[in-house]
This record gives structure tokens, sequence and C-alpha cells, in this order.
């Protein structure tokens, strides 16, 4: 069967993440958009384990359900510890197919840290170590490296990570066959590095409020249970793993260089022109998505390897519709739209991905039918994000709302 999975989440008990976010908001907008698989995020947290055995019916698949929902076991690590004399700060994805197995994880993980500090706890674990620890309770969990191009915290992150795998998980690495790319890179992206080839390209929401679920995700056909879902992602299985849905990366955080309190974006060309340092607070600039592929690259930017899984680059369905009238996505008006039309015409993805164009303008607002063909062919415009503040896509540009100004008067 077709489902599309989003894997990469967070609870009511991580930092800065929406009290809504418990099992019942996120199945409820699940549904809306269409995903059929949801990650639980937070596994290690103590609260939220009990919740999950609480509320989440087991299955004889290594998943779990509530309601329509389906969910997999997972959690996000925060690896911080020195080597080699300097310090790395990487985040982990953990799958697991049983609570049995995540209670094993949690009591041995808690050696290393205060597991009860944070949804997203942070310890002081080499994330080779890491690796043996996890692979040594199961081998059937799995280790994903999460966003691996952000700045900060990441595997290969400008500010904190390695340049080789292999140097971050040592004789482990053969176990590492997954990569999440982050709402800053694309698969597109990634391809340009020769020694990726191997791993499946992962993408996820990393969502910390329900309405943000799904701004990634992964589609698949496959049988719904922990080991096919699983297997579909080792082999790289074109048939299983069909694609992903990926920002466009220029809408992340952190694609391109910069300092946002100097409100200082640059390219990886400016970058390089101003030898890395901002030119008003003359301090160095944090270096992005985009700069970071470009020093690992090994090949141009239009390659696609033989095994890549496909993708597609989407706008979520909200802020279409806040585009369309020209106001911002908070609004409770965009909400208001936004409910109708998930409730009373399709899903969100179904809505972007599968209606043809005489059905979008069949059902829905002229504007909005418009606004999707445009995300879908790509006719959008694009500001890239940096130094924590997220890019913007214009869908609609200031001519033609201006024109729409004037002709109100008439």
């Amino acid at each position: 069967m077709e489902f599309i999975a989003d894997f990469h989440i967070h609870s009511k008990y991580s930092r800065a993440t929406s009290k809504d976010m418990d099992i019942e908001n996120i199945s409820k907008w699940a549904k809306l958009k269409g995903i059929t698989l949801m990650g639980t995020g937070d596994f290690t947290y103590h609260l939220w384990l009990e919740e999950l055995k609480a509320k989440l019916e087991p299955q004889s698949n290594g998943l779990f359900k509530y309601k329509d929902v389906y969910f997999i076991l997972t959690g996000e690590i925060s690896n911080i510890y020195s080597k080699r004399q300097k310090v790395y700060r990487i985040h982990n994805i953990v799958f697991a197919p049983s609570f049995e197995t995540v209670e094993k994880i949690n009591k041995e993980l808690s050696k290393y840290g205060n597991l009860a500090s944070d949804g997203r706890p942070i310890l002081g674990l080499d994330a080779e170590e890491f690796a043996k620890i996890i692979f040594d309770i199961n081998d059937k969990c799995v280790i994903v490296p999460a966003h691996i191009w952000t700045p900060w915290f990441s595997l290969f992150g400008s500010m904190s990570g390695f340049d080789r795998i292999e140097d971050c998980f040592g004789k482990y690495t053969d176990k590492i066959f997954s990569l999440e790319t982050g709402l800053s890179s694309d698969p597109k992206m990634n391809w340009r590095l020769s020694n990726l080839d191997r791993f499946s390209l992962i993408s996820n929401s990393d969502s910390h409020s329900p309405s943000k679920i799904g701004r990634e995700a992964n589609v698949f056909n496959c049988n719904l249970d922990y080991d096919s879902i699983i297997n579909a992602l080792k082999t790289k299985d074109k048939n299983k793993f069909l694609y992903t849905i990926e920002f466009f990366p220029e809408e992340g955080k952190y694609h391109f260089d910069g300092h946002r309190n100097c409100n200082v974006r640059f390219s990886p060309k400016e970058t390089k022109e101003n030898s890395g340092i901002c030119p008003k607070c003359k301090k160095p600039l944090t270096i992005g998505v985009m700069n970071r592929v470009e020093q690992l690259a090994d090949r141009e930017e239009d390659f696609v390897p033989e095994n890549a899984i496909p993708f597609i680059n989407l706008v979520p369905l909200d802020e279409i519709i806040a585009s369309a009238k020209s106001i911002r996505k908070e609004s409770p008006l965009v909400l208001k739209e936004y409910i109708s039309y998930v409730n009373d015409v399709a899903s969100e993805f179904d809505i972007l991905i599968k209606f043809s164009k005489d059905e979008l303008f069949k059902r829905l607002p002229h504007k909005i039918a418009e606004g999707i063909i445009r995300v879908r062919e790509g006719k959008v415009k694009k500001e890239a994000g940096y130094d924590g503040q997220y890019g913007v896509i214009s869908i609609f540009g200031e001519e033609e709302k201006q024109k729409e100004e004037q002709l109100s008067f008439f």
C-alpha cells in the first residue's frame, strides 16, 4: 500500500514545543495532512513514554495505532562530546521496534545524562559509543543522523560536525544506512557527494507544533510494518521507497550564510569575498548548508546518482492560502480556510500532489489553485533563510498584488 510517513517530531515535553503536541492532536493533524504513519518522537522522556503506552495500541507488525493513525517508536538524542580536542554536537534519531527495547535503551542512556531534562536529552556520549549501545540492545534498531547539514547540531554541521561519516561513527558506520536531509537541504544538494550514494535520504518535519507536521515527509509503497519500512530504507528499493516531500531548501533556516542580528545574508560566493567575516560586526559568519555542501561536494550541481530516490518540492497549503490572500499565514482566516478545505475537499497532500489541474480549479478558489500549480512547476521566488531565520518563498509577485489592489478600487 502507498502511504506517507513523518518519522521525526517532538512531543509537548521538548523545549520550545507546543503544549498541543500530544497524541490526540498529532493524530488529528496527521489525518488532515493525509499522513498514515507518524514517529512518536521523544521516547526517552518518561512522562511521554507513559502516555504512549497508555494511548497507543500495539500492532503485531512492530507499529502502534491511535484511531486511524499508525505510529513508530522514535526519539532524538543530542550527543555533545569532545574528541580530538574538538567539541562535536550531533543529533541522531533512533527507531525502535518495541516498548521493551525502548525501556532498555532508556536504562542505558540514563547513565550518560538526565533523560528527564528534556524530550530531546543532551548526553555526553560519543556517537560511536552511542551506536554500540543502541545496536547491542537490539540490532533491529535504526540510527539516522538528523538534519545532517544544520550548522550547530549535526553530522556535517559547519560549527559542530565532521567531514566524513566514518569519523563520527567509526566501526559502526556500516550500520548507518539512512540520513535525514533537514529543511535547509534537499536530495539534489546531497547527490553532489559521492560518498552519500549508498544512503537513503529521508525527510521529516521535525515538527514542534501540530500544524507543521508533514512539512517534509516520505512516501512508501510497501507493507505497513516495521520490518518492511526499515528494509525499504536499507535497500533503497525505488518500488517501495517512492519519493520524499521537501521544502524548497531556501526556505530552511540555515540555507545561506549570515548574521541574523546584523541582517547580513550571504551566498557562499559572497562569504568567500568577505573572508567569512560579517562586514557589520566583524565576527565570523554562521556558515550555512549550501556553503557546507560546496565545501564537501565532489560533483557538479545537476548530478543524479543511478539509485537516487526522487523528490518533490512543495509549499504547505496554509502558506499558499496566505500568499493568495496577501495575509500572514498566522492569521485566523488562513486557518479557517485551511480547515474547510482539508475537511470538505480532501487531505492536504491529496490537494497538493494528487489533484489534477482541472480538479484544483473545480474544487478550490482560482487563485489558490493557481498557487498550487505554480509551486508544482517551481515557478516561485526564493529568498534564502540564514542563521536561524526562515527563508521566504513568494508565489505571487508584488506586481500582481499591486494590480489586484488597483482593480479592487473599480
